[in-house]
């Protein structure tokens, strides 16, 4: 009787659990709108935008160097270390001087004795004049003191010669640096026997104070290069692959004269002061192009561009609070910004951020700092 009663008692329970379930489904059953998605947004807007043309460009150095011996000897030091900035002058190797200094010295001998028989020469040769006017001596003897004056006066001349040319051979012992620039590897050390005119270089020296960045554009942009170069508006500036905070300006001062027809482009050169040194021969920079200025651009955030099956599109806001996905045309990007020239007009709301998240006809809820 217990286990009876106990029954009678469990299944109001179940059926009364069963259908507060029932009821409970049928309450959320029906079909609710999704939340909106926070987004945020920009306004559409008019501004002053720069011409921006962007390349990869590489540094070069103006100017390369490769110092190699106009005599040969013996290195007997080394005036600078691998790497140094060295400055126009400045000596970079010693040669032993002592053998052309000895050279030097037998053509300072050989013009002292030659200019010695000069002048005994020449004082014949009066005593001479003096002698043929009394016609103490004939006339070839005084044709022949005046051949020993000139064959003296040629011997001088050549001693003279021989002792520049000597000096000159001293002087190439002392290896000076024909230019201000960084040194490169050193090849030779104290020791080394090296010969004139080597093919072998001692140091090559690159400058890099000012040094060149050569970048391409297309084609297309060379009929605006070359207006602004007349008129003296364009500008270049670079950044750093490791450190896009820092940008260089530079001056614009080369334009190819053939356009490669290979790829389409035209070779600039851009002149750099590189007063701290941050350009390094062959390193890959970002350069921008500045070409003027286009007033009245139609602009949006750059973050609002994104890409679409069929090109760039913008979610455009509407009134109702729901977005709108706008196909754009975009001529170019400037950073912060995105150039327009269809799809979007001025003042409409576009979005910014959370755009991963939207559909066409989506609700939007804009908030700030996402």
């Amino acid at each position: 009787m217990k286990e009876e009663h106990r029954f009678w008692l469990v299944v109001p329970a179940v059926f009364a659990v069963l259908g507060s379930w029932g009821c409970g489904k049928n309450r959320t059953s029906g079909p609710q709108a999704p939340p909106p998605v926070p987004v945020q947004v920009a306004r559409a807007e008019r501004r002053t935008l720069p011409r921006i043309v962007p390349a990869v460009g590489t540094v070069v150095s103006p100017q390369t160097v490769q110092v190699r011996p106009r005599v040969g000897g013996v290195i007997v030091s080394v005036g600078f270390q691998e790497g140094q900035l060295v400055r126009q002058g400045q000596l970079l190797f010693q040669v032993d001087p002592e053998p052309y200094q000895v050279a030097l010295r037998e053509a300072e001998a050989r013009l002292a004795r030659d200019r010695a028989l000069l002048a005994k020469a020449q004082a014949d040769l009066q005593r001479a004049e003096v002698l043929a006017e009394k016609d103490f001596i004939t006339k070839e003897q005084l044709d022949q003191a005046r051949a020993n004056v000139q064959q003296l006066q040629a011997a001088v001349a050549g001693d003279q010669a021989a002792v520049d040319q000597a000096q000159l051979q001293l002087s190439y012992c002392q290896i000076t640096a024909p230019m201000s620039g960084r040194a490169g590897e050193l090849l030779v050390h104290p020791g080394n026997l090296v010969k004139a005119n080597d093919d072998k270089a001692l140091v090559t020296i690159v400058q890099v104070q000012p040094v060149d960045v050569s970048f391409a554009i297309p084609e297309a942009y060379l009929e605006e290069v070359r207006a602004a170069l007349k008129a003296k508006t364009a500008a270049v500036a670079v950044k750093l692959r490791d450190d896009q905070e820092k940008t260089l300006q530079g001056e614009l001062y080369f334009v190819d004269n053939a356009v490669d027809n290979r790829t389409g482009t035209v070779l600039l050169k851009a002149r750099f002061a590189n007063e701290e040194a941050l350009l390094w021969p062959g390193q890959f920079v970002d350069v921008s192009l500045l070409l003027g200025e286009d007033r009245d651009a139609l602009v949006v955030p750059a973050t609002a561009v994104i890409t679409t099956q069929t090109g760039s599109g913008v979610f455009v806001v509407k009134e109702d609070g729901t977005a709108e996905l706008r196909e754009v045309q975009v001529s170019r990007k400037v950073e912060p910004w995105a150039a327009l020239s269809s799809g979007v007009s001025p003042g409409e709301t576009v979005v910014t951020d959370g755009q991963i998240r939207l559909v066409p006809g989506a609700r939007v809820q804009v908030r700030q700092g996402l």
